[in-house]
């Protein structure tokens, strides 16, 4: 019941409370050690040296804080960061017993007072800093994002702890004795960092790698070098700077305006107690309660945004109302906000800049930067009150400067945020792949081509060739032209259709010597473009239709067939469906293996024919395993667009040297063979082998009714549908040909995908249970490993459905998202090293918005940690027993389920599933069908025994 609770409350889960709770207190000692000596070491301070003091300690911070920056990096690139902090510990712990002493025997003076004022400075930011990094160690950012707000809430319960427990103990015993036991209770921080260290490293053995790695690799360069080099550390840096500089500004005019208003000094003390002590407050209760719920829901950058947002509008509302009232509520805001919500999202911002670099350059922004920071606001406070002698309510305008940069950094923060996340993915898996840059080539220039057809390289000449077929360049002519001599039959072929593009009847003479060459392709290419060019069609058919040559009267019938498709007279007067008819007999009656240029060439001549008593050769030979007769035949068949052909030309998508003509065939029926595939997809008909290569078909016709229909197709059952349809989309939406993408349709469409998604994964987390239960059980009335094995067939299928399902989720969110970005999130989120995955899934969460963020993260996050969070995930689902898991998965799923849910419940032998039997018989499937009836047969003839 209490893990239920701190899980629902605070995010926390197994495994993780036990050393959440040593964090926790391990800052709590901190923050309370702080706020002890801190009013008692400024309060002697105040009391001998006067406020006036204050700025130049402020000056004196920043100094010192830059040379003992300069010697911790050198310590944390020498030594582990546990022997560090430990050693810190001990040191600040030892200077705080000898202040008690000197405080005892009272022989304290000027400098003491202001090595120790140094001294506590330092230890604020430095303390609070390795806490905070040994957290960024601990931690990934998946459980960063969840815990941080938990474990920094010990922070703000120090801070009201400390103060009170100053004000008990140095009313009763004295400065000298609270001081000696915030030694002691900072003592008491080495057990806890020792045992978070040890726990770490024996169950999570990255740790010890990663902090190898720091050891081996660290940089020597200066840590300002290092800031500056990183944008993301830059940024940083910066708001730290700015967030400082703007709330000891805030700090100084509330103090100002309270001191002004309140003349009485214990009145002014109960004024300062109340409000601390209330902002503290509320700073716990925002932490405990709302922390990881903002940054869950906001994101990082977001959150970040609150506090100088926030601070900015208290700003704009003392502009008109310059009162005590409205600083109150400035004050409240930056001293809530900036150590709760605002200190969390800081603390997961850095998560993703590599371990290597992140203990330096953060030690130096929260020690260095900090202390400067806090020097400027001295400097700035020095020469604005005393120099210029400004009110202090002019302060406002200068904190509203500074806010505004504030939030300028944030934005820009954002896109380096991001950016580090894309390096580590990619540093981490694709630092060899290039592949997103692959494929586009640069356009090749007029002497590059004139190059390339004037040598000897007939592949390269192709590929040219085809990719000039619809420019016309008068400056390749002649290059052109001089191919018709080439060695290659093939580069003569493609050489006359380049003609086509130029003069009339150029070249006639050459093209008309090719037609005696002893190939089908090239006669045939010459043939057509003497017949372009021909004065009288009669005279070229009685010419070449009844040559000797086989090869030219092959072409001639061809060509003939061609043009009488728009000329029945011509037709008649040649008898094409005489030859037609002897051609065919010949071939079936022929002893020997016709050429299969010779049957390809008849087929397509067929097929211009339109004489349908002919169309049972081109089914025939759409059986072929000739290659160039069976892909003559898809041709015929696309040209033609028979329904009679369709069935014959989805076989023939499977088969990989046909399948771009079994699409081009299919796409020339037009598209109506749109809403053919849409209602094969509604009957299940479509065979398994074929389905995946449908949307193709559609994708080919690249039009906004293609996308329209790809759109509907992703509403299918079929999860290996939906995937080449959302691949079809992706491909339509990269060549941006004037088509409309509903953003609003396609969020709507990965939200379902999303739902199917997490139905699989409760279906086989409740089916595995099953099976494991099956292991541990024996049941007699039921066989056992037959039904174990019918459930595991299920979780199979269901395994292979989530692979696919993820895909199509990725596949649409490139659609609406910037698609190397998802490319690199999904490579980082399958691969088998964990910080990719952590890192990934962190990307994701910045970048998706609204409901998308909210359903399918959640739904990921078992990619990071598998069995915590996917027990977490799944705690709630709302399947109960075998019998609602078997409906849900039969009525959302398709054909391949429903088989085996139909098997499933065949071996079971139990009749309460006879109503999702019953239901299946209805189906539009004729498998799903017979598969129903068995099963109903089986039930049947049970009960009747």
């Amino acid at each position: 019941m209490l893990k239920g609770f701190l899980n629902k409350t605070f995010g926390l889960r197994d495994g993780e409370i036990y050393i959440s709770f040593l964090m926790q207190l391990y800052i709590f000692l901190i923050i309370t050690v702080l706020l002890i000596v801190k009013p008692t070491v400024n309060a002697i301070f105040l009391s001998q040296l006067g406020a006036e003091h204050l700025p130049y300690g402020y000056l004196l911070v920043a100094l010192i804080a830059v040379i003992t920056s300069y010697f911790y990096n050198k310590a944390i690139r020498r030594f582990s960061l546990i022997k560090v902090t430990v050693t810190s510990i001990l040191f600040f712990s030892l200077g705080f017993i000898i202040l008690s002493a000197l405080l005892h025997f009272s022989l304290i003076n000027d400098w003491i007072l202001y090595v120790y004022y140094l001294g506590v400075s330092l230890f604020a930011v430095v303390a609070t800093s390795q806490f905070w990094i040994l957290a960024n160690m601990v931690y990934n950012s998946r459980e960063a994002k969840r815990l941080f707000g938990f474990i920094g809430a010990g922070a703000i319960a120090g801070g009201v702890f400390g103060g009170y427990l100053t004000s008990l103990v140095v009313s009763a015993f004295g400065n000298k004795t609270v001081v000696l036991l915030a030694a002691a209770l900072l003592l008491c921080c080495i057990p806890i960092i020792q045992k978070v260290w040890k726990i770490r490293l024996k169950v999570m053995n990255m740790y010890v790698r990663n902090q190898r790695k720091f050891n081996e690799t660290n940089t020597e360069e200066a840590s300002i070098k290092i800031i500056s080099k990183s944008k993301h550390l830059t940024y940083l840096a910066l708001i730290t700077g700015i967030s400082v500089v703007v709330a000891k500004l805030v700090d100084f005019q509330f103090s100002d305006f309270a001191n002004k208003a309140i003349n009485n000094p214990e009145e002014l003390a109960a004024f300062f107690g109340f409000w601390f002590s209330t902002f503290n407050v509320l700073a716990l209760i925002l932490q405990l309660f709302f922390t990881n719920r903002v940054l869950s829901k906001l994101g990082v950058s977001s959150t970040l945004l609150i506090l100088p947002l926030g601070i900015a509008l208290g700003c704009l509302l003392f502009l008109t109302f310059p009162e005590l009232w409205v600083l109150v509520i400035i004050k409240g805001i930056d001293g809530s906000f900036k150590q709760s919500v605002n200190k969390a999202a800081f603390e997961l911002s850095i998560m993703p800049i590599p371990l290597n670099i992140k203990n330096q350059a953060k030690s130096y922004i929260d020690v260095v930067v900090d202390s400067i920071a806090t020097g400027l606001s001295g400097f700035m406070l020095i020469f604005l009150i005393r120099k210029l002698d400004l009110d202090t309510s002019y302060i406002t305008i200068i904190v509203l400067f500074f806010v505004f940069i504030w939030i300028l950094l944030i934005y820009k923060l954002r896109e380096a945020y991001y950016n580090s996340f894309r390096k580590n993915i990619e540093s981490t898996i694709l630092k060899n792949d290039d592949s997103l840059d692959e494929g586009r080539k640069p356009e090749t220039t007029i002497t590059a081509a004139r190059r390339i057809l004037s040598g000897d390289d007939e592949v390269a000449i192709l590929n040219l060739l085809d990719r000039l077929s619809n420019y016309k360049v008068k400056s390749l002519k002649s290059s052109i032209v001089k191919l018709l001599t080439h060695p290659s039959n093939k580069v003569k072929t493609e050489a006359i259709q380049q003609l086509y593009t130029y003069d009339d009847a150029i070249e006639l003479e050459k093209v008309t010597k090719l037609i005696y060459e002893k190939d089908d392709d090239l006669v045939l290419a010459a043939l057509d473009y003497v017949l372009h060019h021909s004065v009288s069609e009669t005279e070229f058919f009685e010419t070449y239709l009844n040559n000797e040559n086989e090869y030219i009267a092959n072409a001639a019938l061809f060509c003939l067939a061609k043009e009488a498709s728009s000329n029945k007279e011509l037709a008649s007067k040649f008898e094409l469906n005489n030859r037609i008819t002897e051609k065919i007999n010949s071939i079936n009656g022929a002893e020997v293996d016709t050429r299969a240029a010779a049957v390809a060439d008849l087929l397509i001549a067929i097929a211009y024919a339109e004489l349908p008593e002919h169309y049972y050769f081109i089914e025939k030979y759409l059986k072929s395993h000739n290659n160039t007769i069976k892909s003559h035949a898809i041709k015929a068949a696309g040209i033609i667009k028979g329904e009679r052909f369709i069935d014959a030309l989805f076989e023939c998508l499977s088969e990989k040297e046909y399948r771009k003509k079994a699409i081009k065939a299919l796409k020339s029926y037009g598209p109506g063979i749109t809403t053919t595939i849409l209602n094969l997809d509604k009957r299940e008909a479509l065979k398994a082998k074929n389905k995946r290569f449908v949307p193709r078909i559609i994708e080919a016709f690249k039009t906004q009714n293609a996308v329209n229909m790809l759109l509907s197709l992703m509403k299918s059952r079929d999860f290996i549908i939906r995937l080449e349809a959302s691949r079809s989309l992706l491909k339509l939406n990269q060549k941006r040909e004037r088509l409309v993408f509903s953003t609003r349709l396609i969020k709507s469409l990965i939200l379902k995908e999303t739902k199917h998604y997490k139905e699989a994964l409760e279906a086989q987390y409740f089916l595995n249970q099953l099976i494991e239960l099956d292991t541990e059980e024996t049941i007699e009335t039921v066989n056992v490993p037959e039904l174990t094995l019918a459930r595991q067939n299920i979780v199979e299928v269901l395994e292979e459905q989530l692979d696919i399902s993820l895909k199509t989720i990725f596949k649409l969110l490139a659609i609406i998202y910037e698609e190397n970005d998802i490319k690199i999130a999904y490579s980082g989120l399958l691969s088998d090293v964990n910080e990719a995955r952590i890192n990934a899934l962190e990307f994701l969460d910045n970048l998706l918005k609204g409901q998308l963020k909210f359903k399918l993260i959640p739904l990921l996050e078992h990619y990071v940690n598998e069995n915590d969070s996917l027990q977490h995930m799944l705690s709630r689902t709302k399947i109960v027993d075998e019998k609602m898991c078997l409906t849900l998965l039969v009525k959302n799923r398709g054909k391949r389920i429903k088989l085996e849910v139909l098997e499933l419940i065949r071996i079971s032998n139990d009749n309460q599933y006879r109503a999702i039997v019953k239901a299946l018989k209805k189906h539009k499937s004729v498998e799903v069908k017979y598969a129903a009836t068995q099963t109903l047969k089986h039930l049947q003839n049970l009960a009747l025994k």
